[in-house]
Formats: C-alpha cells, sequence, structure tokens
C-alpha cells in the first residue's frame, strides 16, 4: 500500500511545499529540525489541515482540499507510535492493548496473540507501565498501534528517549514489524544509524521542501542526505559465508568479502551492513601489510567539502562507500572524482546496532 502526501502550508515564518510518493514499507522522513517532518506527519494525522493538500493511503483519500474531502483525525485508521510510549497509566499492558483493539473495524483485527509473541510481551499482560522499562514501554505502545488495525503507522522519532542498549532492543521489532507484517509506515527521525536499519524509502526533508527521496542505501549513501557529522555513513547488503574458529564471521557483498566479529545468524543470511564513514580510510592501490581485513575498491564519485571535513563517495562492486577525510588527505592523495582508490574498513568498527536484515523486496541479493 503506498502513501501520497501533496502539501503546501503557510506558518508565516515557515512554509511547506512539497510532494512525495512512498512504496509500501517503512518511509523515514529525515533532516534537521525544521525541515517539515512533524508538518507532514501532523497532516497525515489530520491533526493540521494544510492550505492546499492531498493525502492519501492506497486507494483512501484521508484529505483533499481541491474536492473538500478531510477525514477526521480518529476516522482515519492510523496507528501512532510517540517518542514516548504514552501508555495510559492506569491501565495495565493487557488493558492498554486491548484499547487500541477496540478502535479496529470489524474484519481488520490483527490476531492478538501472534502480536504479543511477535514483540516478546506475553510476560508483561499483568504489569502496569509504571513498572516498565523504556524499552517494553516502546514494545506495547508498537503493539497497541497494530491492534487498532491501521492502515497506516506513524512513528515520531519512536527512540528518541531511549538509551543505545534499549535502541538496540526495539530495532529488531521494528524490522519484523517491516517484513512479516508489511504495515506501511511513515517514521520520523534524524539518527542516521536507526534509518539505516529500518528504511526501505527515504525522504530528505530540507526547510519545507523534498530535498531527494529514494531507496535507503542509495540516500544514505549521498553526502547531502549525509552531511559532515561523525554519524554518516552508508549502507550494503551482505550475505554470510561461514562462521571461522577464531572468532570471524565471512560475508560476500556482491563478491567482495568481508570479515565482522563473530555474528549470530546463520551462513546463507542476508543482512544490511552500515559502515560509518568514519570508519573507512582511503589509499592509492591496494594496500599491503595492514591489519585490516576489508578492502574494499572503487572509484570515487562526488565530494563534499564541509570545513575542514570531506566525504567522499566510492562506488564500489559491493555498493556505494563514504569516507570521512580531511581536506589535507584529499590533497595528499590526490582524491577527484574518477581516481581509484581502496576503502579500507576495520572489522572491529562495526556495532552490533549497524547490523540489521534488508528488505527483500528492495534490495539486491549479494
Amino acid at each position: 500500500m503506498s502513501v501520497s502526501v501533496a502539501l503546501r502550508h503557510d506558518f508565516g515564518s515557515f512554509s511547506a511545499d512539497l510532494a512525495f510518493e512512498a512504496q509500501p514499507g517503512v518511509t523515514v522522513l529525515f533532516g534537521p529540525s525544521g525541515s517539515g517532518k512533524s508538518t507532514v506527519l501532523n497532516a497525515v494525522a489530520g491533526l493540521l489541515r494544510p492550505g492546499e493538500a492531498r493525502i492519501a493511503v492506497g486507494d483512501t483519500v484521508l484529505t483533499d482540499t481541491a474536492r473538500g474531502i478531510f477525514v477526521a483525525p480518529h476516522r482515519r485508521r492510523l496507528g501512532i507510535i510517540f517518542q514516548d510510549g504514552r501508555l495510559f497509566p492506569h491501565l495495565s499492558v493487557r488493558q492498554n492493548l486491548r484499547y487500541g483493539r477496540w478502535f479496529a473495524p470489524q474484519g481488520t483485527r490483527a490476531p492478538e496473540a501472534a502480536i504479543i509473541e511477535m514483540l516478546g510481551i506475553g510476560a508483561l499482560l499483568d504489569r502496569a507501565p509504571a513498572t516498565l522499562s523504556g524499552g517494553e514501554r516502546q514494545r506495547v505502545a508498537i503493539g497497541r498501534a497494530l491492534l487498532s488495525g491501521p492502515r497506516l503507522i506513524l512513528a515520531d522519532e519512536p527512540l528518541s528517549a531511549l538509551d543505545e542498549d534499549r535502541k538496540a532492543e526495539i530495532l529488531p521489532y521494528l524490522e519484523r514489524l517491516r517484513d512479516e507484517l508489511r504495515v506501511p509506515m511513515l517514521y520520523v527521525s534524524h539518527a542516521p544509524a536507526e534509518v539505516a536499519r529500518i528504511a526501505t524509502t527515504v525522504v530528505r526533508l530540507e526547510r519545507g521542501r523534498v530535498a531527494g527521496i529514494g531507496p535507503a542505501a542509495e540516500m544514505l549513501a549521498d553526502p547531502a542526505t549525509a552531511g559532515p557529522g561523525r554519524e554518516a555513513g552508508a549502507v550494503i547488503v551482505a550475505r554470510i559465508v561461514a562462521h571461522h574458529p577464531d572468532g570471524v564471521t565471512e560475508l560476500s557483498a556482491s563478491g567482495l568479502p568481508l570479515f565482522l566479529p563473530t555474528l549470530t545468524a546463520m551462513p546463507g543470511a542476508r543482512l544490511r551492513l552500515r559502515i560509518a564513514a568514519a570508519d573507512v580510510m582511503l589509499a592509492r592501490g591496494r594496500p599491503e601489510g595492514i591489519s585490516a581485513l576489508n578492502l574494499l575498491p572503487g572509484t570515487v564519485e562526488t565530494l563534499r567539502e564541509t570545513g575542514d571535513v570531506v566525504l567522499v563517495r566510492l562506488a564500489t562492486t559491493a555498493g556505494p562507500i563514504l569516507s570521512r577525510v580531511t581536506r589535507r588527505s584529499v590533497r595528499q592523495l590526490g582524491i577527484a572524482p574518477g581516481a581509484a582508490l581502496t576503502a579500507i574498513v576495520k572489522s572491529l568498527s562495526h556495532a552490533p546496532e549497524d547490523v540489521g536484515t534488508p528488505t527483500p523486496e528492495k534490495e539486491t541479493k549479494p
């Protein structure tokens, strides 16, 4: 089920004039504060009446100002996941879940037992929200949204209030939601690592306009999207070849070997890997006598300079790779579009949150 959004609205100090159509999966609205992410979410939710707009989910039109259509928020059949869960404190987990189910029209109700099992919250059903951890609260909030029988889920930075351990706890459940239930989702985030794990499509917003839209792997490897910060990074898909007894897992990314600390997935499994630009060094030719195991030869496509930092995009067989280097390094290596370089990636630089499952319908088998 696709999501179509076109809107114009003037707030005085800020105006939005944007349009995009997102294919099934998780569409991430990505951009800095003030770029228009919340404006889009509020318009889709029916909490904002834009000056001009047409918003549709599949064949269902929610807003069309030209035709005088505006479906009331409570009739839009949207599941909403907030930053802090927003569970009812006076209700148990079971009662919070069934509150969402109460809104689901007949014939659209998801199986309660299956949702509880998928989210691993069976042991929490009789507990009060105040006794739950942040990660547990968010899993219950996801369950409540799913049990409302939504045609679309809106997620407003649902991991921003969690620490890194709790984020790592929730991300696999969001992946299962994307891959198994296939409920379309509009997901607001400004965290590249989070986007890399779950996005099917990325819509980059700047100052109320769409600055770019495309598959996650392509958009996150665009230096304009990545920005100069340390969180910039690219995404590739790889298949596990073998687990070696010396504590290393061997993978293949379109024929290029990669080595990571031992992973739990079985040989043959396909994974989505985020490679941070700050963890990628560049070299002329193929370096010898170094400890790094991952060497990805490629050709420079683009450079983007911000202050003393330069983001270099390298085209490799495995997919585009970003490297964050200094202007001095650019001069010393003679880095320019068309230059043949090797990306060097340390095996131990990968954190667990940088390894996820790919969306099978969107990413080519390596």
